[in-house]
């Protein structure tokens, strides 16, 4: 039972970075009906970023994570006024083609300015922890588990409760009419597509500094984001906190029982059964 205990920690901790991994993929495919194939990209050079100023500034990640968020943030909003305005009415192929090109290009630029070379991020706690009974919290862990789920619920009421985020919700549910109310669509969805690679580049600071980082890693947090969004639902931010815990007890449990190499194919197994069940994610609203 102490077993079983510290292995669903460790998938709840696991989950709530997943949670803030998948968060910026879904708005952006909420929106502006884009599915960013370049997303993971974007988490790769946020976890960069981090270690930059870690390794040269001596800047501690959480704290240096409002720092890369906003430099992501601008890099978001000039790709999307530069170049993915130009096909937002496009066929989503199209997009698919440019942000799969871009994924290419930011992982090849990588290469070359990092090297192929693993990098951590290593502060004097990554390797302290706190106990509770016989149950273990890594402090390095806990702190991501703690800021991913503040960004979520930050993205949430974001959303609800303020003017940005009623012309966002509003111009996801019908252009035609936020037209008619003064929103102007192009920096709209400038300011969407910023603030999803804001999200994606504080996901890649939370995640360097639980786990290894190379300028492969993009494809595969790409996937893991699009099963998550996709199971919790893209039209509520809670139903990615749900998908992105859920995902992450599920690979714990697989790990313990079954094995670390089906834990994907547990992943993968579980969005497959989501799209036949309830194809509108567990907490997407049904037709």
């Amino acid at each position: 039972m102490e077993l079983l205990a510290q292995i669903l920690v460790n998938g709840i901790l696991l989950g709530g970075l997943y949670a803030v991994m998948a968060l910026g993929l879904a708005l952006v495919w909420g929106v502006l009906n884009i599915v960013n194939l370049a997303h993971g990209a974007f988490i790769m050079l946020g976890a960069y970023s981090s270690w930059y100023l870690y390794a040269y500034a001596h800047i501690d990640p959480f704290l240096g994570l409002p720092v890369t968020a906003a430099v992501m943030f601008i890099l978001g909003y000039a790709l999307q006024r530069g170049l993915l305005n130009l096909v937002i009415r496009a066929p989503m192929f199209n997009t698919l083609l440019i942000t799969f090109g871009l994924e290419v290009v930011l992982t090849y630029l990588a290469q070359l300015v990092f090297s192929a070379d693993f990098r951590t991020i290593n502060p004097p706690y990554a390797g302290s922890s706190l106990a509770w009974g016989p149950v273990v919290f890594p402090v390095a862990r806990l702190g991501a588990f703690g800021v991913a789920i503040t960004l979520t619920a930050g993205m949430w009421l974001l959303l609800l409760h303020t003017r940005l985020g009623r012309a966002i919700r509003a111009t996801a549910q019908n252009l035609t009419a936020a037209r008619l109310y003064g929103v102007e669509p192009r920096h709209l969805y400038a300011m969407t597509f910023g603030l999803g690679i804001a999200l994606a580049g504080a996901a890649g600071t939370l995640y360097g500094t639980v786990s290894q980082i190379n300028p492969y890693i993009g494809a595969t947090l790409t996937a893991k984001s699009f099963a998550i969004a996709i199971i919790g639902g893209l039209d509520n931010p809670l139903g990615v906190i749900v998908g992105g815990l859920f995902l992450g007890i599920v690979e714990s449990l697989t790990a313990l029982y079954i094995g670390q190499t089906f834990a994907d194919v547990a992943s993968f197994g579980i969005l497959v059964l989501v799209l036949i069940v309830r194809p509108s994610g567990l907490l997407g609203k049904t037709t």
